[in-house]
């Protein structure tokens, strides 16, 4: 593999672990299509029928319980007639594991130690970075309900990793460029501006 090459595999893997590494990264960057695209739609489902359609939360909890008591209901008797050989399931297929909690409660704890480290003032530009970032959300969710800016947030993860891994190179190129631009642009303010604001010298200073 050339220089270039292995560079590119690096800040794949870098962006992959800044997610987490594990299952959510490969949700995030459509490892498995599948699984990431009925997630996708899932979401967008519940955002249609909650924001558009307006439907109500306590109704269609209700009605999602409703309807899942009489599939099992229905499974049940049709599983001890023996009309079909699968079975239903048993309480303990139902029930969530420990290790999803342990994961969520960990994730949980994860972001609590993140903010602290954030709010200790160790890295200044992560500091800052943090508190612009929090107050921009806090302006656009003046525009958007919660749900809707969870939905957009859901879609920007579920995109932004694929799309960089797909037009990395064309991406890097562009920041670069920018990033370059931006320089020039500090450097152009700095000779022409800056530098010729007259500045006081030690005997202004003293009279003063």
């Amino acid at each position: 593999m050339d220089e270039h090459g292995a560079s590119s595999s690096r800040k794949r893997r870098s962006l992959y672990h800044i997610l987490g590494g594990g299952h959510f990264a490969d949700v995030m960057f459509w490892k498995n299509t599948k699984e990431s695209g009925t997630i996708l739609a899932a979401f967008t489902l519940i955002w249609f029928l909650f924001e558009v359609v307006e439907y109500p939360f306590i109704t269609f909890f209700c009605q999602i319980l409703l309807v899942s008591i009489f599939i099992f209901l229905i499974w049940s008797y049709i599983g001890s007639s023996q009309l079909i050989q699968r079975q239903p399931p048993s309480i303990n297929d139902l029930k969530i594991s420990e290790s999803t909690w342990r994961f969520m409660f960990n994730k949980i704890n994860w972001f609590i130690v993140k903010l602290y480290e954030i709010s200790s003032g160790k890295d200044f530009r992560l500091l800052v970075l943090a508190v612009v970032s929090l107050w921009i959300l806090s302006v656009v969710g003046n525009y958007f309900s919660s749900l809707t800016l969870l939905y957009i947030v859901f879609v920007a993860l579920e995109t932004i990793p694929m799309l960089y891994e797909l037009y990395e190179e064309e991406l890097n190129c562009a920041a670069s460029k920018s990033g370059r631009d931006m320089k020039k642009l500090f450097k152009d303010f700095n000779s022409k501006v800056i530098n010729k604001i007259p500045k006081a010298n030690g005997k202004t200073r003293r009279h003063m």
